[in-house]
């Protein structure tokens, strides 16, 4: 587990949870991570944007599970992710046509679905581009993909939206 947390609002003065946020990485995370960051502190490491750059591109796989506290539609989760990942890319000026058909797919995957409290939606970032989207009901693993993205922009963007500079679930980088 490389990180957790919970994703919510600020809703008339309370936090709201919607989602909470489990971040895992291949075990030659560390090692390939420690070449650069070994020797920085916990909190020189949660301050730096670099280093959470390098989780997100580093050459290893990340398995993301955001699972339901409270319920959302598919649709519901996928327009706010796609928001933040097409600003994200515009930002850094890399938004495409190839980027604008990922995230039709994307929204396209997750458009009927339903997720009440306890569900979850399974992120496997492949660091050869290749973002998988599984289901799970009952908080198993399925043994295969809903559906494969082959987009290496939307892969590490996925992830980039939850740990990143600006992302969703600040706790998670914990």
């Amino acid at each position: 587990l490389g990180g957790a947390g919970v994703r919510g609002l600020e809703i008339q003065g309370n936090f709201v949870k919607f989602t909470a946020i489990g971040v895992y990485l291949e075990s030659s995370a560390v090692p390939t991570l420690a070449v650069k960051w070994k020797g920085k502190t916990v909190e020189e490491l949660a301050d730096s944007v670099d280093f959470y750059r390098d989780i997100v591109t580093g050459p290893f796989e990340k398995f993301t599970k955001v699972t339901m506290i409270l319920p959302l539609t598919g649709r519901q989760y996928s327009e706010k992710v796609s928001e933040n990942c097409v600003a994200f890319w515009k930002s850094v000026g890399l938004y495409t046509d190839a980027e604008a058909k990922a995230i039709e797919k994307f929204n396209e995957v997750l458009k009927d679905e339903t997720f009440p409290p306890g569900t979850s939606i399974l992120f496997t970032h492949s660091p050869l581009g290749a973002l998988t989207i599984s289901f799970s009901k009952d908080g198993s693993l399925p043994e295969v993909g809903k559906v494969v993205i082959e987009n290496k922009l939307l892969t590490e963007a996925i992830l980039e939206s939850i740990i990143g500079r600006h992302g969703v679930s600040p706790a998670a980088k914990q």
